[in-house]
This record gives structure tokens, C-alpha cells and sequence, in this order.
């Protein structure tokens, strides 16, 4: 049987990109990192990458005016290795429909807010002018409407007291390292599927986001 590929897009230092390069490495996702493809040429990312001897590439937004010209590009970039999962590890980039079309059902994002609350950018410092005590991340498989497609998993992590921007990303950013492996896992596995708007998790439709709270996974099928 033939392995399966992943391709994972990213700008920045990637350290959800190692989070899912260690969870392969260790047999938790059974499949191959094929490439990893930035958007930035400085992508710190890309050097865990190389480490790893993972293809990489470098798409440059600043040589494409338009947006649809650029996604052309990278999907020309990414089909030379026939993924059968796309994986969003910080890509900070808007991606088009034709884009999101031409690997429909097989994009996830992980997003640090628990969706469908502070959508967009700054989430940390956002919910720190709010009286919110919960925060966290959230797993989704990526649609036409920023950061709105169905949610997969969700971590939940408490505003302290005190918290900064930082220390509030800090253990977002522990959980987003556990929670993305296991939904790129469940996908790998079959486990995981989505059919038009509905997530599926082994056959049963996820009607509330699975949640990773204190070391524990609740599954919520019902309505």
C-alpha cells in the first residue's frame, strides 16, 4: 500500500510544522511530509524542514500582483506531489476559491481561537480585552469564508490572572501542537471525513467540535 503525502504550506517558524514532523517520525501519523512550501523565503520553517531532508520550496507573493496568479503557482507547486492532504501550519495567506476548490474536503488549518469566536488576526490579544476565561485553538477543514469552515478539535486552555499576549500564546500554542497530529492522523486513518458541510468522525457526525481538555478527548455526536 502506498504511503500517503502530505504537503504542508507555511510562513513563519513553523513550530507547528515540527509538531507534525515529529508526530510522523514517531508513527503517530502514518504518512510522508512530501514538501513544505512557504510563501516567504525567510520562513524559518523551512530549515526544520531541510533538517528533515522534507522537499521544500518557496513560492514568493511579492512576484505574483494578483492573488489567483499566485495560487496558480502553488498549486502547480503542490500537485507535483499529489497530496492527499493539504496541511495550513500558519500560512498566512488568504487562499481563493479556485484554490480551495481544486482539493476540496482536503485542507485543515489550525486557527488560535476557539472558533467560531475571534475569527482573523491578534486572537491572544483580543480575548485578553474581553472578561472571557477560556481560550484555545481549534482544528478546521478550510472553506470559502476565513476561518469558518466546519471545526474538527478543539483545546481549551484558561486566561490567568495576569496573562500577557505571550504567556497566553505560549499554552495555546503547547495545545495547537497536540491537537493538530491527532486530526492530521485521523484524516490519514479514513477516520476523518467531511460531506458538504458535516464532519464525520468514524461514520458519526460531529455535531459539536471533538474537545482536548486536561489530558482528555470528549466526543459529542449529539445534537
Amino acid at each position: 500500500m502506498t504511503q500517503k503525502s502530505i504537503v504542508i504550506l507555511i510562513s513563519g517558524s513553523g513550530t507547528n510544522l515540527q509538531a507534525i514532523i515529529d508526530a510522523v517520525k514517531q508513527g503517530q501519523i502514518n504518512a510522508g511530509i512530501t514538501a513544505v512550501i512557504s510563501n516567504r523565503a525567510d520562513a524559518r520553517g523551512l530549515q526544520r524542514a531541510q533538517r528533515e531532508h522534507i522537499n521544500t520550496a518557496v513560492i514568493d507573493q511579492n512576484a505574483y500582483p494578483e492573488r489567483i496568479a499566485y495560487d496558480e503557482a502553488l498549486i502547480a507547486e503542490i500537485d507535483k506531489y499529489n497530496p492527499d492532504l493539504v496541511v495550513l501550519a500558519g500560512f498566512m495567506r488568504i487562499l481563493s476559491g479556485k484554490f480551495i476548490s481544486h482539493y476540496r474536503n482536503a485542507i485543515l488549518n489550525i486557527h488560535p481561537s476557539l472558533l467560531p469566536e475571534f475569527k482573523g488576526l491578534h486572537t491572544h490579544r483580543r480575548v485578553l480585552e474581553t472578561s472571557n476565561q477560556v481560550h484555545g485553538a481549534s482544528v478546521h477543514f478550510v472553506n470559502n469564508e476565513l476561518d469558518s469552515g466546519p471545526v474538527v478539535i478543539q483545546a481549551q486552555v484558561p486566561v490567568l490572572p495576569g496573562d500577557t499576549e505571550e504567556t497566553l500564546r505560549g499554552r495555546v500554542l503547547q495545545q495547537e501542537h497536540i491537537i493538530y497530529p491527532m486530526a492530521i492522523e485521523w484524516f490519514i486513518e479514513g477516520r476523518l471525513q467531511i460531506n458538504d458541510n458535516e464532519v464525520l468522525l468514524d461514520n458519526k457526525v460531529l455535531h459539536r467540535p471533538v474537545l482536548w481538555k486536561e489530558n482528555q478527548l470528549t466526543f459529542s455526536q449529539q445534537h
